[in-house]
């Protein structure tokens, strides 16, 4: 929680800184040595399936009103820079074409929260063999049976994520039958959404999961939508796409997917129409990201009056003239300009700190008069500034002007250029330094214990925080008094 612009230095070596990421039928038919992990089948054959596809779209949802990143955050953390809550995991079951995605989506939506995982079964598809892949081009594969799945690297995957940590999520290409070399980076987050036609078919997979929500459509819908798909999308031609329908997705169905609704918490009737059933789902996740979110901020709030400052943090002594800068900024009678220009005379203060913490060796210089001078120099091969936008942008100048060649990005949401991904560059904690204009104990706090190895720079800490969590006494909304953008003083 700071209240003023943030930059971000890498050196890189790495140092940052920065201121406030199937098988055949007949091996697929049998071989049960293979499923004795799978749920026991119950056989209460009623509805019909469709294959599945891997999905590459960007991990974005864009409503009317907001952009929402599907590829998760960082979650919470507790004092001891360890996840204090696991993540809330939905599992989303249903036979393909039910309406399993527009429901994930709907439910995203309702959220409110900018941050979620949507979690495809589809990226877990076995690879094929050559054979199998004859198989799959003739309409003679089953990928709506257990055995299509890679059940282990699956449970594997939403355990990290569950656990708040990264994973790599691998893109299977219906094309190839294959898995495609680059595989998409997705973050821990407080809702993972997981979706699929075997959601429910795993004991250990069901474990992972808070709640069960199973997409009931009918089944005669689900199949002009899988005529309609496969046909317009896969060029595929009507009578091998109602082959495909009558040798495996129908039987598989009735025999592994259907049964898994009794599993399930709640049913949700004709899919993502179904707002009644959305809306109820929605007040449940709510609830239960509202009780974490309390009791998080509890704990970190109890933390701060029994802790210490970390040691990672580093304030700029309070001087006289650090002092009468501040008194300048905080003021709400402060015009513009005199904000702006004092602002950049603060700053520059603060980049000369934060540069002392870069790393540095002994070297020795010969001076024009002859001897020579036992002094150091810096031990990298450069530094990347990187402004969190938007106020951080107002650090730049001051860090161009002391490091020469200085290279600077920008980031609100830093993604992969290629994949639309999210990017994690995995830099070493120890080499990245938060620099902020102002922060608040409580944000100190929030920082050192999520990333205990990162160096905290700052003019000051601010003790307290308001109802809304801004920080006093504060200097206002940094961005808006810099920028101009709101008519308000304070």
């Amino acid at each position: 929680m700071s209240s003023g612009s943030d930059m971000s230095l890498l050196d890189c070596t790495g140092a940052r800184i920065s201121g406030c990421w199937s098988l055949r039928s007949d091996r697929s038919g049998s071989g049960e040595d293979s499923l004795d992990r799978l749920l026991p089948h119950a056989g209460a054959p009623r509805r019909k399936s469709a294959t599945s596809l891997s999905k590459t779209e960007p991990p974005l949802l864009r409503t009317s009103t907001r952009t929402i990143y599907t590829a998760g955050r960082p979650p919470w953390y507790d004092e001891h820079g360890a996840q204090s809550k696991d993540a809330f995991v939905i599992g989303l079951c249903g036979g393909s074409a039910s309406g399993k995605t527009t429901v994930a989506n709907k439910i995203i939506e309702a959220l409110d929260v900018p941050w979620v995982v949507l979690l495809s079964m589809d990226s877990f598809y076995k690879v094929l063999s050559p054979e199998e892949q004859l198989l799959a081009a003739q309409n003679d594969y089953n990928f709506d049976h257990p055995g299509a799945f890679d059940f282990e690297l699956l449970v594997a995957t939403l355990r990290k994520l569950k656990q708040g940590k990264s994973v790599k999520i691998p893109v299977y290409d219906f094309t190839t039958h294959g898995r495609q070399k680059d595989w998409k980076n997705v973050y821990g987050a407080s809702v993972i959404i997981f979706e699929g036609i075997m959601s429910f078919a795993d004991k250990e997979l069901l474990q992972l999961l808070d709640m069960k929500i199973f997409v009931d459509t009918d089944s005669d819908i689900r199949l002009v939508r899988r005529l309609r798909r496969d046909i317009t999308e896969r060029g595929r031609d009507i009578e091998g796409v109602i082959k495909q329908y009558n040798k495996f997705v129908k039987p598989a169905f009735e025999q592994y997917i259907e049964p898994t609704m009794r599993l399930a918490d709640i049913v949700v009737p004709r899919g993502g129409g179904n707002m009644v059933a959305i809306d109820l789902i929605v007040q449940h996740v709510h609830s239960q990201l509202e009780e974490r979110e309390l009791s998080v901020r509890a704990l970190l709030a109890s933390v701060q009056q029994t802790q210490p400052l970390p040691q990672t943090l580093s304030v700029l002594e309070s001087s006289p003239q650090v002092r009468g800068l501040h008194t300048i900024i905080r003021n709400r009678e402060t015009s513009r300009d005199e904000f702006i220009f004092y602002s950049k005379r603060l700053m520059r203060l603060l980049i000369e700190h934060a540069l002392t913490f870069l790393p540095s060796q002994p070297c020795v210089v010969q001076t024009p008069q002859g001897p020579d001078y036992d002094g150091r120099s810096y031990k990298g091969k450069g530094i990347t500034g990187v402004s969190i936008l938007r106020a951080g942008e107002t650090m730049e100048p001051a860090l161009r002007a002391v490091c020469k060649d200085v290279r600077i990005g920008k980031i609100l949401i830093q993604t992969n250029m290629d994949s639309g991904e999210p990017e994690d560059h995995e830099v070493q904690e120890e080499k990245i330094m938060l620099v902020s204009l102002l922060m608040a104990e409580l944000g100190v706090h929030s920082v050192a214990y999520a990333f205990p190895k990162v160096k905290i720079i700052t003019t000051a800490v601010d003790k307290d925080l308001d109802e809304s969590f801004h920080v006093i006494p504060g200097i206002g909304d940094f961005g808006d008094r810099y920028f101009g953008t709101d008519g308000s003083v304070g």
